[in-house]
């Protein structure tokens, strides 16, 4: 989990709606990496908590935060709507650009399981603004449709012993016409819980979303 210093409780407000956040903000951020969570999940996820923190140590922003509020959350069926769940993302997002401490970063996603869905469908929605995705153990095919539009390079990460998954995340890999990999940790199953297989996720994430939002960051810095 995250300690108390490394991050601060928001509370996000859509239209009437408050969803609650967890923000932090590195000095000198190169960027910022927004969660999507997979079904019945939330900003306290410990596996998400704990990529937020490899990310924030390379110099990441992250923001982790509940994509439906409790009443929502009760109702079992709004956990695998994903069209409700891209629209929330793509609204937080919205919030993100308005933020004085995030407005000037650059913007990635990181989805898990079905929450890579999502992010890869608000990815689509923003084309160039989004300069990154990863998925972990995701449901990209969740996506299949609008996979083509998708402009950031998407990384895909799937336990080498999740059979089934790692068939729809080829299929996924085939449809997407970004800069993409599909990178398969042996000896790992979907939720990484096998010793170490988390930390590599969090390394491997980490290093995709430096290259990218770095890049982007050093271009802002020459036109500037």
């Amino acid at each position: 989990m995250q300690s108390e210093q490394n991050y601060k409780s928001v509370n996000i407000v859509l239209d009437g709606l408050v969803l609650k956040g967890n923000l932090a903000v590195p000095k000198n951020a190169i960027g910022i990496v927004i969660f999507s969570h997979g079904s019945g999940s939330s900003r306290l996820s410990p596996r998400n908590n704990y990529v937020a923190e490899v990310l924030q140590a390379k110099g990441l922003a992250t923001l982790l935060f509940d994509l439906l509020t409790e009443d929502e959350d009760r109702i079992y069926e709004n956990r695998f709507n994903i069209d409700l769940l891209t629209m929330r993302l793509i609204d937080v997002t919205q919030w993100v650009q308005r933020q004085k401490e995030t407005e000037a970063l650059s913007i990635g996603y990181f989805g898990a399981s079905t929450g890579a869905a999502s992010a890869l469908r608000a990815a689509a929605f923003y084309g160039n603004d989004i300069k990154a995705v990863v998925s972990r153990g995701g449901r990209p095919d969740m996506a299949i449709h609008e996979l083509h539009k998708v402009i950031a390079p998407t990384l895909l990460i799937v336990g080498g012993w999740d059979d089934v998954v790692i068939e729809l995340n080829q299929k996924a890999y085939q449809k997407l016409q970004s800069e993409r990999k599909l990178e398969i940790v042996p000896r790992a199953s979907h939720l990484f819980e096998e010793a170490g297989k988390l930390e590599e996720v969090a390394r491997i994430s980490a290093n995709w979303f430096a290259k990218y939002l770095q890049r982007q960051k050093m271009e802002k810095d020459v036109q500037e």
